[in-house]
C-alpha cells in the first residue's frame, strides 16, 4: 500500500484526503494504499508507500512527470529536495522539502510482483498571499472622496481581501484573473474624507487556505488628506506693559504644511525693534506707540488662514482700565481668532470695567477681546 500524507504535525495535516484507493479483487490482492495530501508553497511533505504482503520485490516511487525518484531504496533522481527516509518492509518512506507549484500532481507508488502493483497519490500546492500592495489612486483632499486599491498578485487559492477603518469592515470591489495555477486578486475601496481622517489607518486583509487558521496577511496604509490652514496667535503673557517684551507664537495647522508666514500690524509697518522670524514676533521695549492690531497668515495650495493680536501696552502712571470700584485689578489684550471671537470674561464685566486713555484708538470695547484680572 502507497500512501501520500503530509509530515506529522504540519498544518496541513487535516486537510489532506480519506479517501483510499485500492486495487481492483478481493481484499487479498490489497497491496498499495494512497491518500492525497495538500502542502504549502515551500512547505515540507512526505510520501510513505505502505506495503502489504511485501516478500523483497522491487519498490519505485515516481513523481508525476514518470521520473524515477527512488529505486528500492536507491536514489534514481538528482533532487536534493526529495530525501529517503524510511525504507523496510511494511512502508517506504520520501520526504520532500521547499514544495513547488511544479511539483504538484500525481505521485506513483509501484511494487513490481508477478503483478505490478500501483497507485496515484496526488500533491496539491498551495500558495499563501505575500502583504497585500496598497495604493491610492489621486491625492486625498477634504470633502472630497479617496480610492484606495488593494492587490496580491499570487495566491492559490484565490485570496479574499478585505477592508478595515477603525476596527469596521469597508465594503469594496474584488475582481480576479487566474495566471497558470495562480491568481491574481485586487480590491477597490472608495469613501469620503475630511482632515480630521488624516493619518488615519486603512487595513487591506488577506487570507486563503495556505495560510494557517486565523492567520491573515495585513498592509496598513496611512491616510494623507490635504486640507486648508488654520491660524492662532498664542501671547507669552496676558499683560504687557511699558519697558517689556512680548513673543506671540503663531500657532499653524494644514496639509501641506505652510511653509511662510507672515506677520503685519494693520496699515501700519512692525515696529522697527520687531523681530519675525517664522512662526514667531518678538517685541522688545514695548512702548505705547506699539500699539495695534497684529496679524499672522499663512497659506498653502487649498487655501488661506489669519489670525489677530490686538496688543494694549499700558504704562505706569496712566489711567489703566478697572475691574469694579477699587479692585486694583487690570484689563488685559487677548489674542482674537479667525472668526473674531470675545471671551465671556468681557461680556460679563463690562458693566465694572473702566477704560482710560490707554484704550486704542478706533477700537470698540467688545471687538478688542479684553478681560479684567
Amino acid at each position: 500500500m502507497c500512501t501520500l500524507k503530509q509530515r506529522a504535525g504540519d498544518r496541513f495535516g487535516r486537510g489532506k484526503s480519506r479517501g483510499t484507493r485500492w486495487l481492483p479483487g478481493d481484499g487479498a490482492g490489497q497491496e498499495v494504499q494512497t491518500e492525497n495530501v495538500t502542502v504549502a508553497e515551500g512547505g515540507v511533505a512526505e510520501i510513505t508507500c505502505r506495503l502489504h504482503q511485501y516478500d523483497g520485490s522491487i519498490v519505485v516511487i515516481q513523481n508525476p512527470a514518470r521520473q524515477t525518484l527512488f529505486f528500492n531504496g536507491t536514489r534514481a533522481l538528482k533532487d536534493e529536495r526529495f530525501q529517503l527516509e524510511e525504507f523496510s518492509p511494511r512502508r517506504v518512506r520520501i520526504r520532500l522539502s521547499d514544495a513547488r507549484l511544479e511539483d504538484e500532481g500525481g505521485y506513483f507508488c509501484q511494487l513490481y510482483t508477478e503483478d505490478t502493483h500501483h497507485q496515484i497519490a496526488t500533491l496539491t500546492v498551495l500558495v499563501a498571499p505575500e502583504n497585500p500592495v496598497v495604493e491610492v489612486r489621486e491625492q486625498a483632499v477634504e470633502g472630497g472622496e479617496v480610492e484606495l486599491s488593494c492587490l496580491v498578485p499570487r495566491s492559490r487559492p484565490a485570496a479574499t481581501l478585505r477592508w478595515y477603518r477603525d476596527r469596521k469592515e469597508l465594503k469594496g470591489v474584488s475582481s480576479g484573473q487566474e495566471n497558470g495555477k495562480v491568481w491574481s486578486v485586487a480590491s477597490t475601496v472608495r469613501f469620503r474624507v475630511d482632515r480630521k481622517d488624516d493619518g488615519g489607518i486603512i487595513i487591506c486583509e488577506a487570507q486563503n487556505q495556505a495560510l494557517p487558521s486565523g492567520h491573515s496577511k495585513q498592509t496598513q496604509y496611512v491616510l494623507d488628506v490635504q486640507y486648508s490652514p488654520t491660524a492662532r496667535i498664542h501671547a507669552s503673557q496676558a499683560v504687557v506693559r511699558e519697558g517689556d517684551t512680548l513673543v506671540l507664537t503663531c500657532a499653524v495647522t494644514g496639509n501641506p504644511r505652510p511653509n511662510q508666514i507672515r506677520w503685519n500690524r494693520g496699515n501700519e509697518s512692525l515696529p522697527e525693534r520687531a523681530e519675525a522670524v517664522g512662526e514667531t514676533l518678538t517685541l522688545p521695549g514695548l512702548v505705547s506707540a506699539d500699539n495695534g492690531t497684529y496679524t499672522c497668515e499663512a497659506s498653502n495650495k487649498h487655501g488661506h488662514a489669519r489670525a489677530l493680536y490686538v496688543l494694549v501696552v499700558y504704562g505706569e502712571g496712566r489711567l489703566r482700565p478697572t475691574c469694579g470700584p477699587g479692585s486694583g485689578r487690570q484689563a488685559a489684550g487677548v489674542e482674537l481668532g479667525q472668526r473674531r471671537r470675545v471671551t465671556q470674561g468681557v461680556r460679563s464685566q463690562q458693566s465694572s470695567c473702566r477704560f482710560g486713555t490707554d484704550w486704542p484708538a478706533g477700537h470698540k470695547f467688545g471687538l478688542a477681546a479684553f478681560y479684567c484680572r
